[in-house]
């Protein structure tokens, strides 16, 4: 059902109802409102959650797999380097997973430096920024 500017002009509650000029009712066939009010009120059981809570972690692996890694299209045009193609994407998510749950390595010492480095650093003035930070610069 559409309503015209003519109907909702005037009314003082079309903020409320829409921004636009006219307002566009869609009135469902009975089986089709039964339906999905039975659906909607369906999706509020702990049930319904919980069966729903595995489909989301599924779409967010896709999702990950399509923005994170390009998996929308694929570089090759066999299946079976396709599958080489996902089968390879697939390892590299699963490695970034197991990378993100490893504790993070320890920073590496400093090295000593070698004789000819203290020989440069004697006869040479120079900036040692390259080198680690416990050494003075000069």
């Amino acid at each position: 059902m559409k309503f015209s500017k003519k109907d909702c002009g005037q009314c003082s509650l079309k903020a409320a109802c829409t921004r636009s000029d006219g307002r566009v009712l869609t009135f469902l066939p009975r089986e089709l409102l039964d339906i999905q009010s039975e659906s909607r009120t369906e999706q509020q059981t702990q049930e319904w959650l919980s069966r729903y809570s595995l489909r989301a972690g599924v779409e967010s692996t896709i999702n990950e797999f399509v923005n994170g890694h390009g998996m929308r299209q694929c570089r090759y045009r066999s299946d079976d380097k396709a599958h080489v193609q996902h089968v390879l994407t697939a390892i590299a998510v699963n490695l970034e997973r197991i990378g993100s749950q490893l504790p993070p390595a320890p920073k590496p010492r400093p090295r000593t430096p070698t004789a000819l480095q203290e020989f440069l650093d004697r006869s040479i003035p120079r900036r040692r920024s390259w080198r680690a930070a416990t050494h003075p610069t000069g």
